[in-house]
């Protein structure tokens, strides 16, 4: 059976396309599985239509309307919160983390926002075009008028969250590419436009069981990525604490003797030391044409905060002299180190010249120098030390100046083992939440199309 999906995008990239033009389905009506018809969004359930975002309008379900000019923007919080299209992230979910303020329109301006008005960028670069989220905050907010929202007056008919899901759907799957009107560095998509767009449109309940099967999955990845921020601020707790007071539980560092230094108090029995009284750094250049098969490491490979190397590339995709490394390394990104990007080497490769190659001395484990190296005193002093304006780098000369607290090799493997547990649960969590992304996603193709129903869906989820 061919491919039941309702979108196809085909020869929408260059063409001008009238926007209340059909999508053209490859879906032959001899190939269409039981109780679906053939619509001219391709084939979908019997029991539902295929309706214009304009008819809803015209009929009053839907109101569509563009924001509000942003005039003088504030970062102090003076005036109300002004959305952008910078607030809708590529998951279509509203991000309030940088907010900027306006001055507020008329008490009855019709251009305020209410909870559960679906809001859609209509005017930016062409990536960010369509965008859609679903407004779920409390409180006085305006729109940029580079948005339009979409608010549902019926509620009878339409579900707004099945509504905001299906519109960032359209946007991830490139269907607004073809109703866009360029202006210079900007696409816009006029409400006209909007209104031409065809969406396929389920009953109410269905609508809404879909809605709770995705908000369901949408929740367990929120919970998880909060999981992994708060096990991210004890690993920074959990990092002051054992580089002033040892390996030892919190309710026993009253009892550690304690020395004052120039880095701050440390266990009496530890010392102070340079960076390069204990580490060296390699500079054996190679052609990678001539590294064989070895692995190649860039910045771009090197996730902030994370000792573990989790992507890399290949060394025959490189050009120009690069740095080897081997086994234990720890590799340093000069380059803007407030990025905080160092890792443990688990094995031998090149990789780019912007990487530091620190070997440590027999002294000194790599494991704790890795993390040492990612503590907030290193950072900003490395960030203390770069030259340049558009590109800041640091260097070697500058950073083995560095006093660091050098504790015995045991205790030095034991500090190592301890964040490294908690590497591992945030590991943990980042798979499943990757597993959810790909689950959500996987469910939202499926269930706006038809392809699954919500009953199949819900077991599948064990509801």
């Amino acid at each position: 059976m061919k491919r039941k999906g309702i979108y196809t995008t085909e020869n929408t990239e260059n063409a001008e396309v009238d926007a209340a033009a059909p999508v053209r389905s490859v879906v032959n009506t001899e190939d269409l599985p039981e109780n679906f018809q053939m619509t001219e969004l391709g084939p979908l359930p019997k029991e539902w239509r295929v309706v214009r975002l304009g008819d809803l309008v015209e009929r009053e379900i839907l109101l569509m309307r563009n924001g509000f000019p942003q005039g003088q923007h504030n970062e102090t919080g003076v005036g109300v919160p002004h959305l952008r299209p910078f607030n809708i992230t590529n998951d279509g979910i509203l991000d309030l983390s940088q907010i900027k303020f306006v001055a507020p329109p008329s008490d009855d301006d019709p251009r305020w926002l209410h909870p559960g008005d679906v809001i859609f960028n209509n005017t930016n670069s062409e990536e960010l075009v369509g965008k859609t989220a679903l407004f779920n905050r409390n409180g006085r907010f305006v729109l940029s008028n580079h948005m339009t929202f979409l608010r549902v007056l019926e509620p009878g008919q339409i579900d707004p969250y099945w509504l905001a899901r299906l519109l960032h759907l359209f946007w991830y799957l490139g269907m607004y590419r073809a109703l866009g009107r360029r202006h210079v560095n900007q696409v816009s998509i006029s409400l006209e436009r909007l209104k031409g767009v065809r969406i396929p449109l389920p009953p109410l309940d269905e609508q809404r069981a879909i809605a709770h099967v995705l908000r369901t999955v949408q929740r367990a990845k929120e919970a998880t990525e909060g999981v992994i921020a708060a096990l991210k601020e004890l690993k920074k707790s959990l990092m002051q604490h054992l580089f002033t007071y040892g390996p030892v539980p919190v309710t026993e560092r009253e009892r550690v003797p304690l020395q004052e230094t120039e880095i701050g108090p440390i266990p009496a029995h530890w010392r102070v030391v340079r960076l390069g009284e204990v580490a060296t750094l390699s500079t054996k250049a190679v052609d990678p044409a001539n590294a064989g098969t070895k692995r190649y490491i860039g910045l771009e490979h090197i996730e902030p905060g994370n000792i573990r190397i989790q992507r890399w590339g290949k060394a025959d995709d490189v050009r120009s002299l690069k740095t080897a490394f081997q086994q234990g390394d720890v590799l340093y990104g000069k380059l803007r180190p407030y990025l905080d990007k160092a890792v443990l080497a688990e094995w031998d490769g090149i990789c780019s010249t912007d990487i530091l190659v620190i070997r440590a001395q027999s002294n000194l484990l790599p494991e704790f120098l890795a993390y040492l190296l990612h503590t907030s005193q290193f950072i900003a002093y490395a960030i203390s030390t770069t030259t340049g304006v558009n590109h800041p780098r640091t260097s070697w000369k500058a950073l083995q100046k560095f006093p660091i607290p050098l504790p015995p090799l045991s205790e030095q493997r034991e500090i190592a083992r301890m964040l490294q547990a908690v590497d591992a649960k945030i590991a943990a969590e980042q798979t499943r939440r990757a597993a959810l992304e790909d689950l959500f996603k996987t469910l939202l193709h499926e269930l706006m199309s038809g392809r699954r129903r919500v009953s199949l869906a819900t077991q599948s989820l064990g509801e």
